[in-house]
């Protein structure tokens, strides 16, 4: 059994896991609040009579949104593996209070004809640009600010924050549409949840500002200072040294796939869903989705503790395998339910098997790279894969849809996760990964850890390389 580290080093932790999780959740908070209020503003920016065509409009403005994450994932992890992880984390909130200003002032087709329409695309883009950046150095900042043997638990909170940042979106719908009118929503109720996702983020930045700095990218930061060719500070963050670990890259690209598809599948995509093809009321639908998400982010930190244990692979696996068999039950038993119960049960199923993907992939993908390109390495393949299919996966969604062939995006996402179950399969389990030069020492490994020609040192490079 492990020796427990001093009480110092104990609160140190869970003030860096409250510090990084309360950012990331107003990040996500902002990011999700477009979803969960199109079905309102749809029409204010995009006239006409068919709504499912006025949603695949907000829709696809949504999607470009994640265009700009790999552009996002790429600046900004360079700016975390290079300055660190803190002073990444204070840009990202920053950038996102900006976008969700100007969601909140947009002017309306009536106002401004297109123009509106043009604010929220400008809007979309730099949230894409800052939520890019934010999931590496928030995976990164929450695994490595742990203890190694609980790094599955303090990686699990991103998605914990994440989920209760769409829950506080939620409960803000919720909470408008038993105060204000439809028209009003649909007037300019529907501003107000971005006004006050801008005012949260100026309260986070002054959060963030007072995170401290990982020992892993300190340690780094020391090697580099002291010189040598072992630790070149002038290839660290960048794509050259990325690509030196071009086969964990695609690793990341591969893992993502299902998981980001079933991700905005049963969260963004569902209460449209439940709407749109299964005839609930909007306010029941939204009410299932709050109920579902809420105890969804209860089970993050136990799977979490479960992979600390038995290792990320079973977990992975478990999800892939449930995901390829179960979408097509799922999604046609909650396109005909009729009831508030049954379409939280069926919900609740999804979600559960989704756990074993977004309670330890940030873990897995941090535990793939060593320090001086790890935010870098988790960030660029990960956007990448969110922008050809997580962004996309609403938009599909209403475009299969709208052509009278919905049930074929249910194979569609069953073969997502068929991509990612083989990933699992053929990967290593990253759970012993050393993530620091302390940890490889720990270990017997540290001489291995000097970063040169693609070596992370044993503990953390074995899983990667041997995966292919």
């Amino acid at each position: 059994m492990p020796a427990q580290p001093p009480a110092d080093e104990r609160r140190k932790r869970r003030l860096a896991l409250v510090g990084g999780s309360l950012g990331n959740l107003v990040e996500w908070y902002d990011w999700f609040v477009y979803a969960s209020f199109a079905i309102y503003f749809a029409d204010s920016f995009f006239p006409g009579d068919n709504p499912t065509t006025q949603l695949m409009n907000t829709a696809g403005i949504f999607a470009v949104g994640f265009l700009m994450r790999p552009v996002g994932g790429w600046i900004l992890g360079r700016a975390a593996d290079r300055h660190g992880r803190k002073s990444a984390l204070t840009l990202t909130v920053t950038m996102m209070s900006v976008a969700a200003l100007l969601i909140a002032v947009a002017p309306t087709y009536g106002q401004a004809g297109y123009f509106g329409a043009l604010v929220l695309l400008l809007a979309r883009l730099l949230q894409g640009m800052s939520i890019g950046g934010e999931y590496a150095a928030s995976a990164t900042y929450l695994t490595e600010a742990s203890a190694r043997n609980r790094r599955g638990l303090g990686s699990s909170f991103q998605y914990v924050s994440m989920t209760c940042g769409q829950l506080l979106g939620l409960g803000i719908l919720i909470t408008l549409q038993h105060t204000l009118t439809t028209a009003q929503l649909e007037s300019w109720g529907w501003r107000l949840p971005f006004v006050l996702g801008a005012l949260f983020a100026l309260i986070v930045f002054w959060l963030r500002r007072r995170l401290q700095e990982t020992d892993a990218f300190k340690e780094e930061s020391a090697s580099a200072e002291a010189g040598g060719e072992a630790h070149d500070d002038s290839t660290r963050g960048t794509l050259k040294a990325l690509w030196q670990y071009r086969r964990q890259a695609g690793l990341v690209m591969a893992l993502t796939l299902g998981g980001t598809v079933a991700y905005y599948t049963y969260t963004t995509y569902l209460t449209k869903y439940l709407v749109g093809s299964a005839g609930m009321e909007k306010t029941t639908a939204t009410l299932v989705s709050f109920t579902a998400l809420t105890l969804f982010a209860v089970l993050q930190p136990f799977a979490g503790m479960l992979s600390d244990r038995i290792g990320r692979r079973p977990l992975l696996i478990t999800f892939a395998v449930g995901c390829t068999v179960g979408t097509y039950p799922i999604m046609t038993a909650l396109g005909s339910a009729s009831s508030y119960w049954s379409a939280l049960g069926l919900s609740l199923l999804a979600l559960v098997i989704v756990t074993g993907y977004t309670s330890i992939n940030a873990a897995v993908k941090a535990e793939l790279f060593p320090t001086r390109v790890r935010a870098l390495g988790v960030a660029l393949p990960y956007a990448i894969a969110n922008a050809l299919f997580g962004g996309t996966a609403e938009y599909v969604a209403l475009w299969f849809k709208n052509s009278g062939h919905e049930t074929m995006f249910f194979w569609y996402v069953s073969g997502c996760a068929l991509i990612s179950l083989v990933t699992y399969v053929l990967m290593p389990d990253t759970r012993n990964a050393a993530l620091s030069r302390a940890e490889a020492e720990a270990d017997g490994e540290g001489d291995d850890m000097d970063g040169g020609k693609g070596d992370q040192g044993r503990s953390a490079a074995a899983p990667a390389e041997a995966a292919h």
